[in-house]
């Protein structure tokens, strides 16, 4: 009997699998299995007005091959299909050598503006001539930060539409993803500059414009592994590149493009206990930094002829503070991907975005991105409509072959199938 492929496994066996390939302990696979909610205690101490708990599911992309080493990639998310179409792009990735990666600096960004000053320029170049006094403002006001060898590294004064005066701060912040580390420094240089040039202080706090935590990712695809029963690998990558190059000139398909990456960096934001909501800001703002909102990731051909595909987003994910230490399911999903830093993480996720991307191409000009939806939406109508687990194996056949998909027609399908099997 041929053996059945993990997503035919019960949940129960794809923990069990994950632990006898070693990638979770049975401590951690018992608590997944048991999936107990949060105490009250700790949810109602993480945000105010709590009245109960939110459930999505989580999943895994197995066998992701970035810079050489292999991940098994936790997914928070509830869209049917994110998964299944990372599973294949991280497959077929791995046979054409994995994604690479790299980030060149790792820093947050602060903004600390003043206005009504009496002279910008004069103010601008105090700035300029008292970098080393701000610098140990900086150091005082979080000097823990310090000693982990991060902090306020660099000071950059502008004077912006001849009104405000700009101080952007470049912060290391290590392992984490920074925001409180940030808002601290900014507030605390902001009342020393302010006590100095006078002026009204209008705001101290980070931007979620981290264009100085840049990642990017690639992939080179032999274009022959492409080949469906239907289109030659060739064809297929040269629509990609089209499209790719579609994306460029209309905002429409690029926000399309771009929620299609977004899609998988979401997903394992969120299972990592990172703020999905400041990744979004972040990613979004880098695509616009030009002036006109462009894709994220584009495609091309090499000088032999292979098919190559770059992304380039902002991800400043952290491996600590905020709910990361307090929620035991991020601690567990840490475990699974067995990530050593925040850089590494950025990494991942890059290539996560990478590939669905790639996915979503190749699904667009090949077979239609419907047709592997269909099968997943289905599950769903089916669920919604109410069908056991047994009646679910009848009824999926019978909706797949329906005029229209529709939770109408599952529901019909399911009181018809019902009043057979009396």
């Amino acid at each position: 009997m041929k053996k059945p492929k993990f997503y035919q496994l019960t949940k129960d066996e794809r923990l069990a699998t994950l632990v006898e390939q070693g990638h979770l302990s049975q401590t951690d696979a018992d608590c997944l299995a048991a999936a107990e909610p949060l105490s009250d205690e700790i949810a109602g101490n993480m945000i105010e007005n709590q009245i109960g708990q939110y459930q999505v599911p989580l999943g895994v992309v197995q066998d992701l091959l970035v810079n050489q080493q292999v991940y098994q990639v936790p997914f928070a998310i509830e869209e049917p299909s994110v998964i299944a179409a990372a599973n294949n792009a991280a497959k077929m990735a791995r046979a054409n050598g994995g994604f690479v990666t790299e980030q060149l600096t790792r820093l947050m960004t602060g903004e600390v503006v003043l206005e009504k000053l009496v002279d910008l320029v004069a103010a601008k170049a105090w700035i300029s001539g008292n970098n080393d006094h701000l610098f140990e403002v900086a150091r005082a006001a979080h000097p823990s930060i310090v000693k982990r060898g991060g902090g306020l590294q660099k000071i950059t004064p502008t004077i912006i539409d001849d009104r405000f005066l700009k101080l952007e701060l470049q912060i290391d912040t290590k392992e984490a993803m920074g925001a409180n580390i940030v808002n601290t420094i900014c507030e605390a240089i902001a009342h020393a500059v302010q006590e100095q040039l006078g002026g009204t202080l209008l705001l101290s706090v980070l931007t979620n414009a981290a264009f100085e935590s840049v990642v990017i990712a690639s992939v080179t695809i032999d274009p022959a592994t492409l080949t469906t029963a239907t289109l030659a690998g060739k064809t297929i990558a040269e629509k990609m590149i089209a499209a790719s190059d579609f994306a460029k000139v209309d905002v429409a398909r690029a926000a399309t493009h771009n929620k299609g990456i977004m899609n998988g960096i979401d997903a394992v934001v969120l299972a990592t206990g990172n703020d999905w909501r400041a990744i979004e800001a972040g990613v979004h703002s880098y695509a616009a930094k030009k002036g006109a909102y462009q894709p994220l990731s584009s495609w091309e051909w090499t000088t032999d002829q292979q098919l190559r595909g770059r992304i380039e987003l902002p991800l400043p994910v952290g491996m600590v503070g905020g709910s990361i230490g307090i929620l035991p399911t991020v601690q567990i999903n840490q475990r699974l991907l067995k990530v050593q830093n925040a850089r590494e993480l950025a990494g991942i996720i890059a290539a996560v975005g990478l590939a669905q991307n790639f996915a979503a191409l190749k699904a667009l000009v090949s077979d239609g991105i419907q047709k592997g939806h269909m099968a997943l939406q289905a599950k769903s109508l089916a669920i919604a409509a109410g069908a056991t687990e047994t009646e679910l194996t009848q009824l999926l056949p019978l909706l797949l072959k329906a005029t229209h998909l529709n939770t109408a027609t599952a529901t019909e399908l399911l009181a018809q199938l019902r009043a057979e099997n009396k």
